[in-house]
């Protein structure tokens, strides 16, 4: 008996190399620059994310959105990325595979050893260059918060930080909040 192959239809690497990763089983995984990158957070990693999202929980229901790891995918490159924190209008959320980072209002990343650089210079890059329209790095090593904003082809033009952990970081239009720092 031989087994039957996939019934799709793959053109082009990234669509197979996208397509592979979302029928990986049980590990949760993103692609940076072609590289396939195994998502594996700490409990003092999950903490952080689950901060920022309990903060932003009133927030988040006052402008009818969801905040969550979802996928995003970035068209045209090797990139499939698991933010830590995206926040995106419930309406988008709902019933969506992947999302591009434009549909978002927020992506946060927390560093971790392994993939702190990542975080600072590449995602932060490509998310700009994708147009979301807010990056927070929550950069654990460094015990600071970057607040990237006004994204543009070339990187982020406006950024306010890094700020000291405890010191709060403003969130602008739509948030209109401040981000207590201090338990990070």
């Amino acid at each position: 008996m031989s087994a039957q192959p996939h019934a799709y239809a793959v053109t082009d690497p990234e669509t197979a190399l996208k397509y592979a990763i979302q029928h990986i089983q049980g590990d949760r995984v993103q692609i940076v620059e072609g590289v396939i990158q195994p998502i594996v957070p700490s409990w003092d990693h999950e903490n952080v994310a689950d901060l920022i999202r309990e903060q932003l929980g009133p927030v988040l229901r006052r402008l009818g959105c969801r905040a969550g790891s979802g996928n995003l995918d970035l068209p045209g490159t090797s990139n499939w990325y698991v933010p830590d924190l995206a926040v995106v209008p419930s309406d988008v959320a709902k019933g969506a595979g992947a999302l591009l980072p434009d549909q978002t209002l927020l992506i946060v990343e927390v560093t971790s050893e392994s993939n702190g650089d990542t975080d600072r210079t590449v995602k932060r890059a490509r998310c700009a260059e994708y147009r979301a329209p807010l990056y927070l790095l929550v950069d654990r090593q460094e015990r600071s918060c970057t607040l990237y904003a006004v994204p543009g082809r070339l990187g982020y033009t406006r950024v306010v930080g890094p700020l000291p952990f405890g010191t709060p970081v403003a969130l602008p239009d739509p948030f209109d909040m401040e981000l207590d720092t201090s338990e990070f």
